[in-house]
This record gives structure tokens, C-alpha cells and sequence, in this order.
């Protein structure tokens, strides 16, 4: 944070983008499985923002984006610590929103449905599935398709802007119809 504020003058807009998945169900997942996906999943999140809110409170505010998923505002099978995880960047957001909108410090979640990434090949290869017929069964929602990545970037890049000045506490879903 020290070498962004010394070489950009500040920290307006952070991305909070870390997320793994495991494929399991609670009988199945070791506890140490259990703690990296909510070490990468929620507690780099928490981490990020314990060390930039101060910088931009003192700035008079800025923009936190979480990447939540569509499984941490519902669940999902074989993927509990994933959903648990998700589920808490949701709430972690809604959380910094109250506490720091005061300080002009907006703090939303973009919450994606499946999306074309190595990370959905990789469920399919941990659920031992054929990646076709995984990648189709992906693409069931009222669009049609998955998502693209770029989708993703846009609504981002939409709660970092001001054209979205009275977001705050958000959960975007960005998921094709997913949740719907």
C-alpha cells in the first residue's frame, strides 16, 4: 500500500479478486482444505482492507469491489467450503459498506455465475466429469451460455466508477440469469 500511495498518490479502487474452489462435500473435506479456501477466499479480503481503508478514509473515500460468486448467495453441491466462503464475502461486504460508508468508502460484491475460466475446467476434473458435458450443464441459465471474463471486468469496472456513486452494500449478480 506504502508503494501505491508514494507512486499513484493515493488508493482510490481496489479488486479483490482471490477465489479457489474445492469440490467437496463436508464429509469430505479435510480441515486443512477447509482453511486455505477461507484464507485465499475471505481472509486476503479482510487483509486488503484492514491495510486500505485507512488510506482512503484519509483521501475522503474510495471504491472496495469483492468478488463473491452466485454460490455465496445460494449453495451448491459437493462445494461447502466454497459456498461458506463466498457466502462470507458477501456478508464481509456488506459489513465494511456499513462501517465505512461514512468515510465515503463504498464497498460492493460482484457476484459471478459460472464463467468460461480454468478454474470451472478444473471442478470438472475435480468431480471427475467429463468437461463437455460439465461445460454445457454450465451454461443452463435463462442467457443460455456462461459468462466471459470481460462480462465480469464490466460490471467491476461499472462499481468502480462514479457512475455507480450511490452503490454501497451490493451484492451484483452477474450470472446470466443464474440465481433468478
Amino acid at each position: 500500500m506504502a508503494a501505491a500511495v508514494e507512486t499513484y498518490g493515493g488508493v482510490h479502487v481496489v479488486f479483490n479478486n482471490a477465489g479457489i474452489i474445492v469440490r467437496t462435500t463436508v464429509e469430505e473435506t479435510a480441515v486443512e482444505q477447509w482453511d486455505r479456501v477461507f484464507a485465499v477466499n475471505v481472509r486476503s479480503i479482510f487483509l486488503m482492507c484492514r491495510e486500505v481503508v485507512p488510506i482512503m478514509a484519509a483521501a475522503g473515500g474510495g471504491s472496495i469491489i469483492n468478488t463473491g460468486s452466485g454460490w455465496g448467495l445460494k449453495g451448491g453441491g459437493r462445494a461447502v467450503s466454497y459456498c461458506a466462503s463466498k457466502g462470507a464475502v458477501v456478508n464481509l461486504t456488506r459489513a465494511l459498506a456499513i462501517d465505512h460508508g461514512p468515510q465515503g468508502i463504498r464497498v460492493n460484491s460482484v457476484n459471478p455465475g459460472d464463467v468460461n475460466t480454468d478454474m470451472l475446467r478444473n471442478e470438472a476434473n475435480q468431480l471427475a466429469q467429463d468437461t463437455t458435458s460439465f461445460l454445457a450443464e454450465a451454461a443452463d441459465r435463462p442467457l443460455g451460455r456462461m459468462g466471459e471474463p470481460a462480462e465480469i471486468a464490466a460490471a467491476v469496472v461499472w462499481l468502480a466508477g462514479d457512475e455507480s456513486s450511490y452503490v454501497t452494500g451490493a451484492a451484483l449478480s452477474v450470472d446470466g440469469g443464474g440465481n433468478a
